[in-house]
């Protein structure tokens, strides 16, 4: 199996966020790649490196687009639930680790008030878990919001960059016949 990328600890979307994904090759194309988890999400290389490596773009594009649209981040399904769909058949499995860092959402400096046994615990478990404090807090608050309501808080619109990007991405594996 091979690894795409650092292991990076995360803050708005779950630590180390590996996301399986498939690569495919037909005679006479490139190397294709699919996320199972992020349905749409696809890219291509002709070498397997650089198709994991516009995957992995791929992958932030999306995530940044789930997150703008207020949409819940997936967690990614374990590469033994996916090998049994027969869609996936004949795919060479990897794993690309996606840097939340690097995704372009924007970030807000806030004052909170809590007990202090709660903020000690909060720190104790991001240290643990390799965090930060606002990470954990920021990742706690995502996946109460989205057990309780279904999906993610609506996000200010923009992003007219992301959206230019991503339609360059789709025309360009349009043209390539993907």
């Amino acid at each position: 199996m091979v690894q795409a990328g650092p292991k990076v600890q995360a803050g708005w979307i779950e630590p180390a966020m590996n996301y399986p994904v498939v690569i495919h090759k037909d005679k006479k194309s490139d190397y294709g790649v699919s996320v199972p988890d992020l349905p749409g999400c696809v890219s291509a290389g002709v070498t397997v490196d650089e198709a994991l490596a516009m995957v992995r773009e791929a992958i932030e594009l999306h995530l940044e687009g789930l997150i703008e649209e207020g949409g819940v981040v997936p967690l990614p399904t374990p590469i033994e639930k996916l090998r049994a769909d027969p869609d996936y058949a004949d795919g060479i499995w990897a794993i690309v680790n996606v840097d939340e860092s690097t995704l372009r959402v924007k970030i807000a400096r806030v004052g909170i008030t809590m007990p202090q046994r709660v903020l000690d615990a909060i720190d104790r478990h991001a240290k643990a878990n390799g965090e930060t404090r606002s990470g954990l807090l920021a990742r706690a608050a995502v996946r109460y919001i989205g057990r309780e309501t279904g999906s993610m808080p609506e996000a200010k619109r923009g992003g007219a960059k992301l959206r230019i990007m991503r339609n360059q991405i789709k025309a360009a594996t349009t043209r390539k016949g993907r």
